[in-house]
């Protein structure tokens, strides 16, 4: 039967796109007023939404004639990483959740900056809906996703074994490694409007299954048996 379903966090229980917008916005904010740039917020997420990454506000400061000093941009990442977000738990991973609650353990295992996941989890209001929370970035460096730390302490925190459990998530770049690594089942939600909707993978990134959004998990796992079978069918 199955024992424990672990989640991932961004585009997995909300829309990473939304975090994202929300930064943006406070960031704006304390641009217009320290820089004196008002716009400073919406040229940060057109970039965003042109394809834009890794680079965003060093490419907005210099579009605002600003100069785009390691001191600057420093300050804009870390506002952005410390803002509370406004952002919320979709509706299917909301149901799925409270329905899984009496049937499994459930763990949360995302990468990310530490004090940003935080600030998530707190905003969606879903720490007390996991038995454990486990942020790759506090279990030391070298063991962010794909490395399979995270799976082997949700494996020890629950003393299960590892063909009984499941990793949801969305990036076949990264999360389903670490997990197959340890033998777990995987489960791909593809969202459309996540920003992994598009990637495609191959070989041992390629999660077992897949399914659009968290109402197919349910579907998927009411008969374990049945959901195990599937999974050793598509190995």
């Amino acid at each position: 039967m199955l024992v424990c379903v672990a989640f991932d966090l961004d585009d997995t229980l909300y829309l990473e796109r939304d975090y994202v917008r929300s930064g943006f916005e406070v960031v704006g904010q304390w641009a217009k007023t320290n820089l004196g740039v008002g716009d400073f917020g919406a040229r940060a997420w057109k970039l965003f939404e042109l394809g834009r990454r890794g680079d965003i506000f060093d490419v907005a400061l210099r579009e605002a004639g600003i100069p785009h000093d390691v001191e600057t941009v420093e300050s804009l990442v870390e506002i952005y990483r410390q803002h509370h977000p406004q952002i919320f738990l979709l509706e299917d991973a909301r149901c799925c959740l409270q329905w899984l609650r009496p049937r499994a353990k459930l763990a949360l295992v995302s990468d990310g900056w530490p004090c940003s996941q935080r600030r998530k989890i707190d905003a969606l209001s879903i720490a007390g809906l996991f038995d454990l929370i486990v942020l790759t970035a506090e279990l030391g460096p070298g063991f962010a996703k794909p490395h399979p730390a995270a799976f082997e302490k949700v494996e020890r925190q629950f003393h299960v074994e590892s063909n009984r459990c499941v990793y949801v998530a969305d990036n076949p770049n990264k999360d389903f490694l670490g997990p197959k690594h340890q033998g777990w089942a995987t489960v791909r939600v593809r969202r459309p409007g996540g920003l992994h909707f598009s990637m495609d993978a191959s070989g041992g990134r390629q999660a077992d299954l897949e399914i659009e959004d968290l109402s197919g998990l349910r579907a998927l796992i009411e008969d374990s048996g049945k959901f195990f079978r599937r999974v050793s069918q598509q190995a």
